[in-house]
């Protein structure tokens, strides 16, 4: 198994930020996720689920989103999901943003991937713990670009 926890603080207001995790704008900061549909929405948020196509070079996995935790207040904005990939690895991932002040905010992103199996097992070894870091670095710097982004526009 592998997991995460990073934060950093963003120059720019938690509203902005938190505008960029709706599914229309979903692709800015994901761009490899390449569809996002309401399968069934729960009042409260926790438990919606939503279909989601995920492009990895020429291959398109789909799967299954369900939100497990959602806080949605001026001071806090909270979302945790989880879903199963290609049969072969369980992730759960969290974003929340606390407000610093009227234009700074804190990320954190946390998370894990368990293999399912022999070969997801297999595959999180191979992947290892330093690509996965990218991985995370790499979302929270797409976060953190059309976040401020987003800022300048306004």
């Amino acid at each position: 198994m592998i997991q995460w926890h990073e934060e950093r603080i963003i120059p720019v207001n938690i509203e902005v930020i938190w505008h960029l995790f709706e599914i229309d704008n979903l692709s800015r900061i994901m761009p490899n996720v390449v569809e996002t549909k309401v399968l069934e929405k729960k009042e409260g948020v926790v438990g919606t689920t939503y279909q989601q196509k995920y492009k990895e070079g020429k291959r398109i996995e789909t799967y299954i989103v369900e939100d497990l935790e959602y806080e949605n207040t001026p001071e806090k904005k909270h979302n945790k999901i989880g879903f199963t990939l290609a049969k072969a690895f369980d992730i759960e991932a969290s974003f929340t943003l606390e407000k610093v002040s009227g234009n700074e905010t804190r990320f954190i992103y946390q998370g894990q991937n368990k293999g399912l199996n022999f070969l997801g097992k297999t595959l999180l070894k191979l992947g290892g713990k330093k690509n996965n870091q990218k991985v995370v670095t790499d979302f929270m710097d797409r976060v953190e670009a059309e976040a401020i982004k987003e800022r300048d526009a306004s």
